[in-house]
């Protein structure tokens, strides 16, 4: 076999891992997140002053956020199931260490300290959690994408050939996730009115990049001889063109259905897709081809799964536009932010009921379908994805409260209530303390050009697999080849980021 056919079957013809184990891997990244946040705030307990450094926060960034997930997901991944307990036992020594230290410096109750935890108010105009959701989405496909080509990365992880759960078959559908809960008609305010054609058309004018990118990946992967999973979205198709065109028919329909009956939408359009691939031929044409046996001939049979899975990605798509919604109202406690996660957990757990149901009744998760149980599955488990920052951002703004001026970089600013004076004045943190820090974060760095990272990702995993024959990779060479290219990937994010350089230009 051809070097190219070899790296085809190497990622053709696998069944994905169980639910459990994508769950304790998802929780490793937040878990490195409040580790970061602790650090920080006991390096401000022992000197007083927050870390300034910019070499020095981009390599803690990298070795906290960023390593462990690379080691998770290779070297690591036999033991995974005792990681996120690792790691949770590392935080719960640093904070024990912040509070007992803190001790020494102030008396107060650590029952007063609850209380002022649940009436603290927060900048009600930035939430962090969902835009570390969206980094860690983006870090996560990056590593995966050049992994997946290494021996060292388990089959069960990679995309499951028709029926399963792989993890990078979730990225695939937390991508559309994200995208959703910052989608124009989620952030725009509601005393805000604009012509509907006129949002319709610059939402059009918006995917170009998406497109082009589409086609320039088309052209240069056909043009190399580049191997790749024809299952996966077809001959001709792939996720740039998934993304422009789900974005698109999702403005669409906003234009004519209300935002805030998306979810109506979506359940529609998913059990509707559901019965017609039950009910026809459609779920045979899909696996099958329009002969039964595979064929690739004419534009829909080539292209079959990237286009018919459009129905599934949009039922996605819509769902989350309803949870930016939901995110958006005005919660400015932090109490209020407790009841919204008990709230967003019951809606997981409804939604992991329907999973079960849906698998016995309908039909297995399918990616390669976008099937109902897919769509299900997606959104409960980005749900639960999110809800752990949000509760993660939560612990480190308690521990925030513990150790006064702190600040840790992509998490809550304390603001004062409205219409307070007195103690608030003093304990609040200044809004623009968590800014000054903005520059050494490698969260905002990622952040700020994340169809670019993700661009920058996509053209270094093809020039490493050209110039490397990763398959045959020793286990050394491996973990050396992922770090560097991980690092420079994040390195080129953290420059433009220091320099404040934004390269979008639609």
């Amino acid at each position: 076999m051809s070097q190219k056919h070899l790296k085809e079957a190497f990622i053709s013809n696998l069944n994905g891992t169980s639910l459990l184990e994508i769950s304790l891997g998802l929780s490793l990244a937040p878990l490195c997140l409040l580790c970061r946040g602790l650090l920080l705030v006991l390096y401000y307990l022992h000197h007083g002053k927050p870390l300034s450094s910019r070499k020095c926060s981009l390599l803690l960034d990298f070795l906290v956020l960023v390593s462990p997930l690379l080691f998770s997901c290779t070297v690591l991944s036999p033991i995974i199931v005792f990681m996120p307990t690792i790691i949770a036992a590392f935080c719960a020594g640093i904070f024990s260490k912040i509070y007992s230290q803190r001790k020494l410096v102030t008396r107060v109750p650590f029952q007063q300290v609850l209380t002022d935890f649940q009436e603290t108010y927060l900048d009600p105009e930035y939430i962090p959690a969902i835009t570390v959701f969206r980094v860690y989405v983006n870090v996560l496909t990056s590593i995966s994408i050049l992994a997946v080509d290494f021996p060292q990365y388990p089959r069960r992880y990679a995309k499951a050939e028709t029926y399963g759960t792989g993890v990078m078959d979730l990225g695939v559908g937390a991508f559309i996730f994200g995208n959703a809960l910052v989608c124009p008609e989620v952030r725009r305010k509601s005393c805000v009115t604009q012509p509907k054609l006129s949002s319709l058309a610059r939402q059009f004018f918006s995917v170009w990049p998406l497109i082009f990118l589409g086609v320039g990946r088309l052209l240069s992967v056909k043009s190399i001889e580049y191997h790749e999973h024809t299952s996966e979205y077809g001959v001709h198709w792939n996720f740039f063109f998934t993304l422009a065109f789900v974005r698109l028919a999702a403005s669409l329909l906003l234009t004519i259905f209300p935002k805030n009956k998306s979810w109506i939408v979506a359940i529609n359009l998913t059990v509707l897709y559901q019965l017609a691939l039950n009910t026809t031929s459609l779920k045979m044409f899909v696996l099958h081809g329009s002969n039964g046996r595979d064929t690739r001939a004419g534009f829909l049979n080539a292209n079959r799964e990237g286009l018919l899975s459009l129905f599934g990605y949009l039922a996605i798509y819509m769902a989350s536009v309803q949870v930016g919604l939901c995110l958006q109202k005005h919660r400015s406690s932090v109490k209020g932010w407790i009841e919204a996660v008990c709230f967003l957990l019951l809606t997981v757990l409804v939604l992991f009921i329907f999973l079960q149901v849906s698998q016995a009744y309908a039909d297995p998760v399918s990616r390669r379908m976008a099937n109902l149980s897919y769509c299900i599955w997606v959104v409960a488990h980005c749900l639960t994805f999110f809800i752990c920052f949000v509760v993660t951002d939560l612990m480190l703004v308690f521990t925030k409260l513990l150790v006064k001026g702190s600040s840790v970089p992509c998490c809550w600013n304390i603001i004062k209530p409205p219409n307070s004076i007195g103690k608030y004045e003093t304990e609040a943190v200044p809004m623009g303390g968590e800014g000054k820090l903005s520059h050494v974060c490698l969260i905002s760095a990622i952040n700020k050009n994340q169809l670019l990272f993700f661009l920058l990702a996509n053209v270094m995993t093809g020039t490493v697999n050209i110039l490397i024959d990763t398959i045959h990779s020793k286990t050394a060479s491996t973990l050396c080849i992922l770090h560097l290219y991980m690092f420079f990937n994040c390195l080129i994010m953290y420059i433009l980021h220091a320099r404040n350089i934004v390269l979008k230009f639609w």
